[in-house]
């Protein structure tokens, strides 16, 4: 039997270790071929062998880790619940822990003030953090840790041991110690953490996003001929060889051949390409495309999971479900620091224990309960988000939208770009670039009011390019009468008792009408830049020629320049034709290119790339592109393209204009080096004072670490981490120049 590949959703994650433990637990188990946890979706890809294994088996096997499977992987109600489960927690942590703060910092010797702040904390520890204390558990059953440890441990013994001091402060005074206690430390780490981890959780919601929004794009009815009659039937039920009739205006619900009629389709979310395509009998059509002017009738072929919109659905879903797993420098750093911190406190209790003056349990509790309090996360869980926030409001300020800080982390380390060429590189639609009047016609401006006059009767979209472009120039339309439409050559009409005519050369030859040498020698050079050329005629003669383009940004030349002389190299992909792709290649400066490329060609693209050992970027806008954008190390779209790509990238460039992207790699480099700098500042105070809080210099000095003393060098370490952020909001990185 042959393998089958499944997406589903993975619960119970909360950092990168995680995804790497269930990936792990997923590929020892029997029948499955290969697992890829992406813990950026909170989903897996799992391919395995249906006769050995399947969905129950799998998530049993997953639920011994600590996790489970899901069906809904991307179920917008079950999310909308769940991160409204985590806001309200965060939320409610938050009211609690400012004023155990307050009594902690300024009231500390008011009445009852202790209490207070343990009945305060109490349901911040049990009840809106409980998650932490539960995932360090299943953790500890796997012989794992994580961040959750970390917070567990840290918090669970500044709150046991103040509980301890509150209700037992004679224990202490009696031997001569100071009962302190460390509630505020114990509530606000809670509520921080929780807040950077609901901001994460949101974030990471809406990578899903791109999926849903194609499942949307599907359509739902289709029109199909049983029996003899046209009748409207779910999608779902239609067969291979059905006929269907799609009206004007509609979508073709299916891909297929068309049998009678014809029309202009736009398929610009499949082939990106700006114009829409003539479809007549024998031509492919494709589901979830729009039927633009005319009816038709055609063959269904391809349906269900079979489309053209399914596949690339599934591309998207592989492509994201592939992508490498987020293996944070936190998480790494965790896994050796929690158990090292542990060992260290239990070594500081068992020496003490053994070998302290007494009363030698008491020194023991409070220097192996420093060595927890100040080795608390608080700065370490802050370093990456505080550095990540300030770095996407820098990115929002600079034009730049930031989705995930995955992609704002690997920017800087790009050595390959692909850019899709319409609405990226160009502008995305057709426009009057060349309009070339005969010099010797007395009424050049007659002429054209004509023209607008036919074209605005025109369904055509190069029509309304037309149109459009001379209205802007403020001709006024004249009244046409006798106006046909030939399908896939132009338009011709009567003024002036005149007979006019306006299309391509192939109507032009059909009517026998000579063009001028004058016009040849015109219209060669706008064919050589790929333009597309409209002729206008008057009875026998040819009076004007308009060529038509999807003309370059004006910022894509300087941008492909800059990124160039950043050692970058830069490849082109487009759906459309090869001359009208080495054309725009060669406008913007770009040697690598490849035309008449679809959804899967600019994903197989950016694999080959990435098998080269390149970090890639793909940079595009419309529907097309998002399986690429999905893919690539750093996906980018462009601003004025379509929602699903910009759900599927990790960076929106605003406005649109590609050179914001050297800025994009700008930003990445400074907030990259923010963040390495707060784990220093995160770490600093753990090394220097974990050694101390354990005792080492009590031999030499007879002192040993005060825990409150302890909890100020933790809160200090936090501060220093939030202030380093901030300077990023300081920098000009509009002005700066990645190396």
């Amino acid at each position: 039997m042959s393998a089958a590949k499944e997406t589903w959703r993975v619960e119970g994650m909360t950092c990168a270790s995680c995804a790497a433990a269930a990936q792990n637990s997923l590929k020892r188990t029997e029948g499955v071929s290969s697992a890829q946890v992406n813990y950026a979706t909170g989903s897996v890809l799992v391919e395995y062998d249906p006769s050995r294994t399947g969905f129950d088996s799998l998530n049993a096997a997953l639920k011994k880790t600590g996790y489970s499977l899901a069906k809904d992987g991307y179920g917008e109600e079950k999310e909308r619940i769940r991160l409204k489960s985590l806001r309200n927690n965060m939320a409610a942590a938050i009211i609690f822990a400012i004023p155990v703060f307050i009594y902690g910092m300024f009231f500390m010797h008011a009445p009852y003030a202790n209490l207070i702040m343990m009945v305060l904390t109490l349901p911040v520890v049990a009840v809106f953090g409980r998650q932490f204390f539960i995932n360090a558990w299943k953790k500890a059953l796997n012989l794992q840790s994580n961040m959750d440890t970390l917070v567990a441990i840290g918090t669970g013994s500044a709150f046991l041991f103040s509980t301890f001091n509150t209700l037992f402060p004679g224990y202490l005074m009696e031997r001569g110690l100071e009962p302190h206690v460390y509630f505020e430390a114990a509530a606000v780490i809670i509520a921080l953490i929780l807040l950077g981890r609901f901001l994460e959780e949101r974030a990471k919601s809406k990578t899903s996003g791109s999926i849903r929004k194609l499942m949307g794009l599907q359509v739902k009815t289709a029109r199909v001929i049983r029996s003899g009659r046209e009748q409207n039937i779910p999608v779902e039920q239609v067969q291979p060889g059905d006929e269907i009739v799609v009206r004007p205006g509609e979508k073709v619900p299916v891909d297929g051949v068309v049998l009678e009629g014809s029309s202009y389709i736009d398929e610009s979310m499949i082939t990106g390409e700006p114009v829409p395509s003539l479809k007549q009998k024998g031509d492919k059509v494709i589901g979830a495309t729009i039927n633009t002017t005319g009816s038709f009738r055609f063959t269904a072929e391809k349906v269900g999971s079979e489309t053209m919109l399914s596949r690339i659905i599934e591309l998207v879903r592989e492509a994201q479900g592939s992508k490498a797993r987020i293996q944070k420098v936190v998480d790494r750093i965790a896994s050796i620091f929690v158990p090292l911190v542990i060992l260290i406190a239990i070594a500081s209790f068992i020496i003490w224990f053994s070998f302290g003056p007494p009363p030698a349990i008491s020194y023991a509790i409070i220097t192996s309960v420093t060595v927890l309090i100040i080795a608390c996360p608080c700065a370490l869980g802050l370093a990456t988000p505080t550095a990540i926030m300030v770095g996407i409001g820098k990115g929002a300020d600079n034009g730049i939208l930031i989705r995930d800080a995955q992609s704002l982390e690997t920017a800087h380390k790009l050595n390959a770009i692909v850019l899709d060429k319409t609405g990226t590189i160009t502008m995305g639609k057709p426009e009057v670039t060349n309009l070339f009047t005969d010099p010797e016609y007395d009424s050049p401006d007659e002429a054209l009011s004509v023209l607008l006059g036919m074209e605005q009767m025109s369904e055509h979209p190069l029509g309304r390019a037309v149109a459009g472009y001379l209205e802007e120039k403020g001709y006024e339309k004249k009244e046409i009468t006798g106006f046909n439409s030939i399908t896939g050559k132009g338009i011709t009409g009567k003024y002036a008792g005149s007979e006019w005519v306006a299309g391509n050369r192939k109507l032009i030859d059909e009517k026998g009408i000579t063009v001028p040498v004058l016009f040849e020698e015109k219209i060669s050079t706008f064919e050589k830049e790929s333009k597309t050329v409209i002729y206008l005629a008057r009875e026998n003669r040819v009076l004007c020629v308009t060529a038509i383009a999807d003309r370059i940004r004006e910022s894509s030349a300087k941008a492909v320049k800059q990124l160039m002389e950043m050692g970058l190299e830069l490849h082109m992909l487009t759906g459309d034709n090869e001359a009208t792709a080495s054309g725009i290649a060669s406008q913007a400066g770009i040697k690598n290119y490849r035309s008449g490329v679809l959804p899967p060609d600019k994903l197989e693209y950016i694999k080959e790339l990435q098998k080269e050992g390149k970090v890639t970027a793909m940079v595009g806008d419309g529907i097309n592109d998002a399986p690429a954008l999905a893919l690539a190390d750093v996906g980018i779209a462009v601003g004025s393209g379509t929602d699903i790509a910009m759900e599927s990238a990790g960076i929106t460039l605003i406005k649109g204009d590609i050179d914001k992207i050297v800025t994009a790699i700008a930003l990445s480099k400074q907030t990259v080096r923010t963040i390495h700098q707060n784990l220093f500042w995160a770490f600093i105070y753990n090394l220097i004072g974990i050694p101390i809080a354990a005792g080492l210099l009590y031999p030499f000095t007879g002192m040993l670490l005060n825990p409150m003393i302890a909890g100020g060098a933790m809160a200090f370490s936090s501060v220093s981490v939030v202030t380093n952020s901030l300077r990023l909001r300081r920098k000009n990185i509009g002005k700066m120049k990645p190396s």
